[in-house]
């Protein structure tokens, strides 16, 4: 039998730092990691489990004997099991077997930290030892300037399980993600991609939101090092990578976080605070120490060994409120008697300080649906420190309005209207995610009213508003060329559609966009600031016609919007420009024949003296049917 050496990777100081739950590069520590030890090799292994009575490392090469390999537990009160088992290394599949003080409870676990795991539904960790030489240093360079909250943010998101099939229906790997996705994304002028959740998973219908791998790129798609080819080839064709982050909840499958040592370990043990009656999950324990060192870990190992740009982080909501989803009686108010998990809020904070302050040049992305205050504000003003926050409300007043006939859309132009009263209390990112195109809800293309021409202007309409509209952008991915069919976490998205005009001509408009708004400094220099906008006209709602200012640093870059959101032309129509001289030049029009559109012709007057909207100046111009036309 070969015994379990003692020996240990933490020092007191890293103790004392677990302990106050401010130890946060804990995946140098825990786990599993192949080494030499006094001339021998194997793999040292530490696991976090207070409750065990014993825990013991359970593999092929013990043939799965929870009495061969046992830990040995730290005399500091750590609740760490350590210890190096000789002779195994790089490859080997392994489980933590751990035999409670709590009533005679046995678990058998995965690797919390784990850097690999096995392919589902198979669920045992493997001891990863693998090295991988970057070529992103002149993107890790100058990122900050890129991420900066006055860049051009334009986001594809991507579930990489679906993007593109290969072989009939078989998973494109990591490596020909690198290749596809890259020329695709780089193609299309996007900025940035975000992955929705590439941490390992057991439940593919979940689209990766139940994790039980936090530390372990899913093996769907191939070894570690291929997805970190993925995020080094982005970087190389000046492509951000933000990824999906979910600390909000995890399975309750029994090889994962829940019941860990046979106690609730990583779950809060109150029922009303510890499960999410939504997803049937559980939800970590914010007010302990450890977890929340845990949880901060894991955010800071993605930054740092696979050099990500951002994370999103889901569902934030859900962590704020002790009330969410839950009816009177299933939950419990706070120490001050309100509905705020004070634990959860202090987390965030943590998080995102911590983030900021050790990763230039990233941003923390907030999914939060509520009027909570100071999401994306700065933690020393009071707010939870994120950089961004989704405007979900914008995405669904946006979406309610344009399924409407257009002859009734003059009776609802509030809903778009309304969201320039609150738009600059948040850094907010304008989200069509995947969300909105699932359970029955159509794709967007198929949410637009009238035949298939008006169903393909609206929805050019749709995304030139969101370009314009104050904010940074995110679209699904087939969204951008008109996916027809909802979305489809098993199957390939509908490239075959391509072969059709009103598709590839979305795409194109969509690329266009790309470009005009990362050449136009007034689209995003003071996207999150109330300077940055200026309404021309709202209230044109006979002819449902909107107007509007976008203005950057100099003013000779500012740019104007005309949207006309009903199929009948607008001829002669008149707008006040606050211009002393010069001539109007057209910059963009989504009426393009290129895109699908009329191509009717626009004409625009010079510049007269006759006020109009307030303004000394005005221009009278043509509006084709459905259409956003933008000018300078």
């Amino acid at each position: 039998m070969t015994k379990v050496i003692v020996h240990s990777l933490f020092s007191d100081f890293d103790i004392n730092l677990f302990k106050s739950g401010k130890h946060f590069r804990l995946y140098d520590k825990l786990g599993s990691h192949p080494m030499e030890v006094d001339g021998i090799k194997g793999t040292y292994f530490a696991v976090w489990a207070p409750t065990a009575r014993t825990v013991s490392v359970v593999g092929n090469f013990n043939a799965w004997d929870d009495h061969t390999h046992l830990l040995n537990v730290r005399w500091d009160s750590s609740g760490i099991w350590e210890g190096f088992i000789p002779g195994i290394g790089h490859g080997e599949i392994y489980k933590y077997k751990i035999h409670s003080n709590n009533h005679g409870v046995v678990t058998e676990k995965a690797d919390p930290f784990a850097r690999y795991c096995e392919h589902p539904p198979k669920t045992a960790s493997i001891i990863w030892e693998a090295d991988y030489k970057w070529k992103d240093k002149e993107w890790m360079g100058y990122r900050a300037d890129k991420n900066g909250l006055d860049r051009p943010y334009s986001v594809y998101e991507v579930h990489l399980g679906s993007w593109k099939k290969k072989n009939g229906n078989e998973f494109l790997s990591y490596a020909d993600l690198a290749k596809d996705l890259t020329e695709y994304v780089k193609e299309m002028g996007f900025t940035h991609v975000e992955f929705m959740p590439i941490m390992e998973y057991p439940y593919d219908p979940s689209w990766g939101y139940q994790l039980t791998g936090y530390f372990a790129p899913t093996s769907r798609f191939g070894e570690p090092e291929g997805f970190k080819l993925l995020v080094d080839t982005l970087h190389q064709n000046d492509i951000g990578v933000i990824l999906d982050w979910v600390p909000s909840h995890f399975p309750e499958d029994a090889h994962g976080l829940g019941f860990f040592d046979g106690s609730h370990l990583f779950e809060h043990p109150d029922r009303r605070k510890g499960y999410h009656p939504d997803w049937k999950s559980l939800i970590f324990n914010y007010g302990r120490n450890e977890v929340r060192a845990f949880l901060i870990s894991n955010a800071l190992f993605w930054l740092d060994q696979f050099h990500v740009d951002g994370l999103r982080v889901d569902a934030v909501a859900s962590m704020l409120y002790l009330d969410y989803s839950r009816e009177d009686g299933e939950w419990e108010p706070n120490e001050f008697g309100n509905n705020e998990n004070l634990d959860a809020i202090s987390f965030i904070r943590e998080l995102n300080q911590t983030v900021y302050k050790d990763f230039e040049g990233v941003q923390m992305i907030a999914e939060e649906s509520t009027a909570f205050t100071g999401v994306s504000k700065p933690v020393n003003m009071g707010g939870l420190g994120f950089g961004m926050k989704w405007m979900m409300g914008w995405m669904h007043d946006t979406l309610e309005y344009f399924k409407k006939e257009p002859i009734y859309r003059k009776h609802h132009q509030n809903d778009l209207t309304f969201s320039m009263t609150y738009a600059f209390t948040e850094n907010f990112m304008l989200p069509f995610s995947h969300d909105e195109v699932v359970y029955g809800k159509q794709s967007l293309v198929y949410r637009m009213p009238g035949d298939e021409w008006q169903q393909f202007a609206n929805l050019r309409l749709l995304f030139g508003y969101m370009y314009t509209h104050p904010g940074t952008n995110l679209i699904f991915m087939g969204g951008e060329f008109g996916q027809t069919s909802e979305w489809n976490f098993q199957h390939s998205l509908d490239w075959h559609l391509l072969q059709y005009e009103v598709h590839s001509g979305i795409q194109q408009m969509v690329k266009d966009l790309n470009t005009f708004y990362k050449a136009h400094p007034a689209l995003y220099e003071k996207q999150f600031s109330p300077e940055g906008f200026q309404w021309i006209d709202y209230g044109d709602h006979e002819n449902s016609v909107l107007t509007y200012i976008r203005k950057g640093h100099d003013t000779k870059n500012d740019i104007y919007v005309v949207l006309n959101l009903t199929p009948v032309p607008r001829e002669n129509y008149r707008i006040g420009l606050p211009k002393k001289s010069g001539l109007v030049k057209e910059l963009f029009n989504s009426d393009a024949k290129k895109y699908g559109g009329s191509g009717m012709p626009i004409e625009i007057s010079k510049l007269s003296k006759k006020a109009w909207h307030g303004y000394d100046k005005s221009v009278v111009m043509s509006i084709p049917p459905l259409s956003i036309v933008i000018f300078q």
